[in-house]
């Protein structure tokens, strides 16, 4: 009789610790890897020799310029709009943080975003060029440029270059 009892508080003490334990499956935990869009442009004095051209021969970079992006959903909606500062070389690094596509094709940043330049603290080399489509808004083109971390995706969209250009040009140079 005494063996049967401690038989059976021996299955009921496994009952009850098995009860308490979860099975955890042998699947390791992926981390989901965030993807940046980022868009990059250089923005510039243009020579007064070149106004009215797309040639930048000459052209000096423009620290602390103000560039908007721009995107519009498919439906014409504007989706996400941003002003950034360029760096001490003019150069434009602005991850679109928040930039969401509603349809993945039509609004994908190529289709769907451009840049502007908006403003320039050069005093004489303040007025807007046309360069690149500067004045509506240059397009996007993607260059195969990526930057890659453990849990982190940039995919880099170039704008070509902007420019502003100088408000002292003499007539010689048109």
């Amino acid at each position: 009789m005494a063996g049967r009892f401690i038989s059976f508080l021996s299955l009921l003490l496994l009952l009850v610790a098995f009860s308490h334990t979860q099975a955890t499956p042998d699947v390791p935990k992926t981390t989901e890897k965030k993807i940046e869009v980022v868009v990059e442009a250089t923005v510039y004095c243009q020579s007064c020799d070149h106004f009215g051209t797309w040639s930048m021969i000459g052209a000096k970079p423009i620290p602390s310029a103000k560039v908007s992006v721009t995107c519009k959903s498919y439906n014409g909606h504007v989706s996400y709009y941003k002003v950034f500062e360029t760096d001490k070389n003019g150069y434009l690094y602005a991850p679109l943080q928040g930039f969401k596509m509603q349809h993945y094709v039509l609004d994908h940043p190529l289709h769907a975003c451009y840049v502007k330049p908006v403003w320039s603290p050069l005093e004489s080399c303040s007025l807007l060029s046309n360069v690149n489509y500067g004045l509506n808004g240059a397009p996007l083109r993607y260059e195969n440029k990526r930057l890659h971390g453990s849990k982190y995706e940039a995919v880099i969209y170039a704008a070509g270059p902007l420019a502003f250009r100088p408000s002292e040009c003499s007539k010689t140079h048109y």
